[in-house]
């Protein structure tokens, strides 16, 4: 069983930064690709950055391309979300995830395992 421990949130300004981490028990983690995904209040889940297993591609949604970098180190089980130049609109829970794929996920329904969610809040 993979569980998934998001962190790092919180409440900030517009133009600061946040790193997200998320840390995976269960020897699949290096195997499959990850995820960060967000929620903002009222609307659906969506996509923000992907990585493959190894760590060799990424893709992120426009909205946040330029912004945000996604990394993993395989050797700690974790995910990062480096986030600069944050926006109000960037305001959710963000969520990591595990998918079943090698490749970079484009899709929620890609995500296998999730994480509990963690709030950031960027204050303008």
């Amino acid at each position: 069983q993979v569980q998934l421990v998001e962190s790092g949130g919180g409440l900030v300004q517009a133009g600061d930064s946040l790193r997200l981490s998320c840390a995976a028990s269960g020897r699949t983690f290096g195997s499959y690709a990850m995820g960060w995904f967000r929620q903002p209040p009222g609307k659906e889940r969506e996509l923000v950055a992907s990585i493959s297993r190894i760590g060799s591609s990424t893709s992120y949604s426009n909205s946040v391309k330029g912004r945000f970098t996604i990394s993993r180190d395989n050797a700690k089980n974790t995910v990062y979300l480096q986030m600069n130049s944050l926006k109000p609109e960037d305001t959710a829970v963000y969520y990591c995830a595990l998918s079943t794929i090698f490749s970079i996920m484009t899709r929620v329904d890609e995500a296998k395992y999730w994480g509990q969610g963690t709030q950031v809040t960027v204050s303008s």
